[in-house]
């Protein structure tokens, strides 16, 4: 690209949540941008879907089953990226999930539990892929966060607080990875069209109106541009909603 951005071919890009929803968009994005690309997802058949997809179209994918929150788990799966491709310059943490209950009626195991993927997961993921691409000389650190870091509503106190605490960690993590060459972006989407708010009907909530929800694939393209800009720059933090976003400002 222009500007003496970064060029993406032959690098190798790791996607969590890739199986579906703004994962999927992100990985076709790196895969279309010469990228290898690690579709990581805790639903195996549905990373294997994805990566089918992209090596269908003779780019070069692996498909990782993996639970984000699962020390052990992720450890073996950056291991199994390096094992094949010897590197790793691109994490995109997207995986992400809510329970969507009043204070006083969410369980101690649902908060645990989005806090483990959406926080403690894009943890365990930097802190494996930090002293990879500290070696390389670089690397780009992608942290999805949403509009809940930036505002509050009823029903959502740990997603809130999940999502507030990555963008402080991503923050924080941006500081340690100036030294070498290291950017970390936060991204912060509104809503869109993928499957995250599936969980609504069985749980009597209104669902959106697609009309206020934006195409994942937009997304892509947002943390694409972040990544391939010069690395002289750096794109902290971005936020990207539907023109009718409902939850903004």
């Amino acid at each position: 690209m222009g500007l003496n951005g970064v060029d993406l071919r032959g690098k190798v890009a790791l996607v969590t949540g890739a199986g579906s929803g703004l994962g999927a968009a992100t990985a076709r994005a790196f895969s279309q941008a010469g990228c290898a690309v690690a579709c990581l997802d805790i639903d195996a058949a549905a990373a294997r879907s994805v990566a089918g997809e992209l090596a269908a179209a003779d780019a070069e994918a692996l498909p990782i089953g993996c639970d984000v929150s699962d020390a052990d788990a992720t450890a073996r799966a950056v291991a199994a990226v390096v094992e094949r491709w010897g590197r790793l310059d691109v994490l995109v943490n997207c995986a992400a999930i809510d329970h969507t209950r009043p204070v006083a009626e969410l369980s101690i195991a649902q908060w645990d539990a989005v806090i483990a993927v959406n926080l403690r997961g894009p943890f365990l993921l930097a802190r494996l892929a930090f002293p990879i691409m500290a070696r390389q000389g670089g690397g780009h650190i992608v942290n999805v966060a949403s509009t809940a870091a930036t505002r509050a509503w009823a029903n959502a106190a740990a997603y809130h607080a999940s999502k507030w605490g990555l963008v402080g960690f991503s923050r924080g993590l941006g500081v340690e990875g100036r030294p070498h060459g290291i950017r970390v972006t936060t991204v912060i989407p509104g809503g869109m069209r993928t499957h995250f708010f599936d969980r609504f009907v069985e749980q009597g909530i209104p669902l959106p109106d697609e009309r206020n929800l934006q195409d994942p694939a937009v997304v892509a393209a947002t943390i694409l541009f972040a990544v391939t800009l010069p690395p002289e720059s750096a794109v902290q933090e971005v936020i990207v909603t539907p023109l009718t976003e409902t939850s903004w400002p």
